[in-house]
This record gives structure tokens, C-alpha cells and sequence, in this order.
């Protein structure tokens, strides 16, 4: 098993721009005018267009499958509470946090948020990854 330790953590940024918005919606099906549409946005509380929750949360993807805990791990399961929104042009920090390890399941549970750049978190839950056997690992 790999090495991992309570308290261990992970990050990355990424600005979010109109493209990623467009490019989600495309991938998603989903075009809800609060996404897409900056006139319908333009009159809602939000008062621009929002981030779709889900192309929030696949920074967790990143983050969980390529740094902590990394490649050959695979997602159990993921909490996701929505705090605040996410705009264009917003840079998003993901962040991981080790919080609990079952060795003798290979199971690793990580704290797991979302930072917009003033600090403010946006996404918020817990995932749990099954961490890949021995011979599995690179």
C-alpha cells in the first residue's frame, strides 16, 4: 500500500473561463440559461452567468486522481455541498486533505474543498478513494 498519512494534503489552481463554461455545457447536455444565456443571467440574483456545480466539482477529479491519492486510485464516493457560486474568471483552488485511512481495505477519506481567489469557499464535502493494490501502483 502507499504511504499516506493523517493530515497529508494536496492543491492546484485553476481560473475558470467562458470556454470551460461552454465546453461543460457541450460535454453535460446541460445549457440551463444561468450557465449560458448572459441576458436570462444578467436578470437572476446571481446577476451573471454561474459555473455549472459539476465542472466545480471535477477539480476534486484532478485533484483526487492525479495528485492525492493519485493515479490508480479510484473514486468510492463524494460528498458535495454548494457554498457560494463561481464565476468567469474566478480562480478556483482545490484542495485535499487526508482525514482517515482503513489499510486493510485501502480505503483513504480526504476532506475536500473549493477556494475562489479571496478565499471564500465555494464547494465543500468528503470524498473516499479505493486505493489501487500493490502490484497495481506505478
Amino acid at each position: 500500500m502507499m504511504d499516506f498519512e493523517i493530515g497529508q494534503t494536496a492543491s492546484f489552481s485553476r481560473t475558470i473561463t467562458e470556454t470551460d463554461f461552454m465546453m461543460y455545457a457541450g460535454l453535460s447536455g446541460d445549457y440551463n440559461p444561468i450557465h449560458v444565456d448572459k441576458v436570462y443571467a444578467k436578470k437572476t440574483f446571481f446577476k451573471e452567468r454561474i459555473s455549472h456545480g459539476l465542472l466545480t466539482a471535477s477539480f476534486l477529479s484532478r485533484l483526487l486522481g492525479m495528485h492525492l491519492p493519485g493515479p490508480g486510485s479510484v473514486y468510492v464516493s463524494q460528498t458535495l455541498h454548494f457554498e457560494k457560486p463561481v464565476y468567469i474568471g474566478d480562480t478556483i483552488t482545490a484542495k485535499a486533505e487526508v482525514i482517515d485511512l482503513e489499510n486493510s481495505k485501502r480505503l483513504l477519506t480526504l476532506a475536500t474543498t473549493c477556494e475562489n481567489q479571496h478565499g471564500d469557499i465555494v464547494l465543500q464535502g468528503e470524498g473516499l478513494m479505493k486505493l489501487p493494490k500493490k502490484e497495481e501502483q506505478r
